[in-house]
């Protein structure tokens, strides 16, 4: 796993779902506790970034009257509107203080529905940079992440799931995301292997222009 061709892709890592007080975070932090995923992902993409892969983050937004959906949602996107969540120019829809983009990573603009790809120039930004993997962390496991993950799959990517940098409404739905979808569009990793890979691409490169990793 090459860091120059490989892009880490956040998903809506935004004080509405991440951060207590959010309009959804209730609703997730019994996973991202047990699963541990914003420590994991902090130090993820720290370490991604410092082994030169892209950071790329894709959070939602909406106008203040989610005029930009149907008159009448329904499923998961009625559930947006009826909390209030991810509104343009609120705390809520801020990305998390602890995952503050940095200079050189990249803020996808435009996410208006599940996949990261639909509503956004995500594609066209990760193959001008000629990326070639994409690993994927974020909410909701089962939502927005798989979603993304099955049409970088369509499109060709290499694509990886962060398990441990993910989280869903219960620990059923984490579970059966991640055992039985994940494995069928990626290749399902915990963060620390997804370093050893991206960091073990780095030291060899390395060796072969005489330093040492």
């Amino acid at each position: 796993m090459d860091p120059k061709t490989t892009a880490l892709v956040l998903i809506e890592y935004q004080n509405d779902f991440a951060t207590p007080g959010g309009a959804l975070h209730d609703a997730v932090k019994g996973v991202m506790e047990s699963t541990d995923m914003l420590a994991n992902t902090v130090e993820t993409v720290a370490k991604a970034r410092e082994l030169g892969a892209t950071v790329v983050f894709a959070p939602i937004t909406f106008t203040d009257d989610y005029h930009e959906l149907s008159p009448e949602p329904y499923g998961i996107l009625k559930g947006v509107v009826d909390s209030r969540s991810f509104r343009k120019g609120t705390w809520g829809a801020e990305i998390v203080d602890a995952l503050t983009p940095q200079p050189g990573d990249i803020v996808i603009e435009g996410k208006r529905g599940l996949c990261g790809f639909a509503t956004t120039n995500l594609d066209f930004i990760l193959r001008s940079r000629g990326i070639q993997t994409v690993a994927l962390g974020g909410f909701l496991t089962n939502c927005c992440v798989e979603s993304t993950m099955r049409t970088a799959y369509e499109k060709g990517y290499n694509v990886i799931t962060l398990k441990d940098c993910t989280a869903a409404l219960s620990e059923e739905e984490q579970r059966v995301a991640v055992e039985k979808t994940y494995p069928m569009f990626s290749r399902p990793m915990g963060h620390n292997e997804f370093l050893g890979e991206l960091a073990g691409e780095k030291a060899i490169a390395m060796a072969g222009r005489g330093y040492e990793a």
